[in-house]
């Protein structure tokens, strides 16, 4: 009984180690599945947060090249608007290059062009003529003004000048105009005016005279005649010198003649309602044949001849334009004298004429004929002005 029991017991002890070696084996097993499935896990987060990364990374490789890109249009944008400020200045430096080019080369020209400086005289004489006047021109030119070298004499040692007036035709170039031009080359004696000739623009004509004499001669007084009157010029010089002190003198014969409402009549004044009521006369005035202003009165005209306003008449006109000045009037009866008799017995009595001329005919009537026997009844003779002192 008891060799049974043995044999029995030891076969199960010979299994024990392979049990042993099978058991662990099997825990490896278990275990290493364990490990694996709680491992798997964790790396699969490892991967995601590497992706994650990776994906930041990109992301803000993106956001860095969108900030360059950024960057560099900002960049591109200034020196765009660098370069077009660049050409504005280019551009106005060309313009202001231009300018002072222009305004050098006007300079230039008015430097090459400047005015010759105004000769300095006495008085200047404008003897207001028309294109249909050459015979009463010729009239004077043989009797009171002197001609040729004389008249450059009476400028030169006298400081007198004396000129014909006149403006030009309403055609360019035409016969008037060639023939005064001819005529003026003979005697050179005109004043030729930037003016349309025309017997209703007498007043135009006045105020250009005088500033183109002004323009032209730097002179004490300034003096207009027509050409049907008269002038002892040595008579004429001595009364002007005796008011070289007053600043602003306007000499001539004084009057008021009244103001002439009615058309058709030769003196019509189209203003006449300017003058108050029907009937009235002017202000005084110097008669229109021949009158004398000081230089400052002749620049005033000159400086404000635009805005002078023109009358019908021109003597009213020029008397128009001194009121409100302080301007010394002097009325002066040797200034229009009548033809003779009256001028020849002033004459005889000592008391030579500056001018004469008959009323009636506002000049002397047929003055070609009749001016030589006045300057024979009336002159003052030839000598009188070389010797008079003024």
């Amino acid at each position: 009984m008891k060799g049974r029991v043995t044999t029995k017991a030891s076969a199960p002890a010979k299994w024990i180690p392979f049990l042993c070696v099978f058991c662990f084996a099997l825990g490896i097993l278990f275990s290493n599945r364990l490990w694996d499935s709680s491992a798997e896990p964790n790396g699969q987060q490892l991967l995601s947060q590497r992706r994650h990364e990776q994906e930041l990374q990109v992301i803000n490789g993106d956001s860095t090249t969108n900030k360059k890109l950024s960057q560099n249009k900002d960049v591109m944008d200034e020196v765009l608007k660098t370069h077009e400020v660049i050409q504005s200045l280019d551009k106005s430096i060309a313009v202001l290059q231009t300018q002072l080019a222009s305004k050098s080369s006007q300079e230039m020209s008015l430097k090459s062009s400047a005015p010759v400086p105004r000769q300095k005289v006495f008085m200047v004489i404008g003897i207001n003529t028309a294109f249909s006047s050459r015979k009463r021109r010729d009239s004077v030119r043989e009797t009171w003004m002197p001609q040729g070298e004389k008249l450059v004499q009476l400028e030169r040692e006298k400081g007198i000048i004396v000129r014909f007036m006149i403006g030009h035709s309403a055609t360019s170039n035409s016969i008037l105009d060639r023939a005064i031009d001819s005529e003026d080359a003979q005697h050179k004696d005109f004043l030729r005016l930037e003016h349309v000739e025309g017997y209703h623009e007498l007043s135009a004509k006045t105020k250009i005279f005088f500033s183109t004499a002004v323009a032209k001669w730097d002179a004490e007084f300034y003096v207009k005649v027509d050409d049907d009157v008269h002038v002892n010029l040595g008579m004429l010089a001595s009364t002007l010198a005796r008011h070289r002190s007053k600043p602003r003198v306007y000499i001539g014969c004084m009057k008021s003649g009244p103001v002439l409402s009615q058309k058709n009549v030769k003196y019509h004044e189209p203003e006449y309602w300017k003058f108050g009521e029907e009937g009235n006369k002017y202000f005084r005035h110097a008669t229109g044949q021949i009158y004398a202003i000081s230089k400052e009165l002749a620049t005033y005209i000159s400086l404000n001849q635009p805005i002078l306003h023109k009358y019908a008449n021109e003597d009213v006109s020029l008397g128009a334009w001194f009121i409100g000045l302080e301007v010394e009037h002097i009325d002066d009866h040797s200034m229009c004298c009548g033809t003779p008799p009256d001028c020849a017995w002033k004459a005889q009595a000592g008391d030579v004429c500056i001018a004469s001329f008959d009323w009636s005919c506002s000049g002397i009537c047929k003055s070609v004929e009749r001016i030589k026997f006045v300057h024979e009844k009336c002159g003052e003779g030839d000598g009188s002005v070389w010797s008079a002192l003024f």
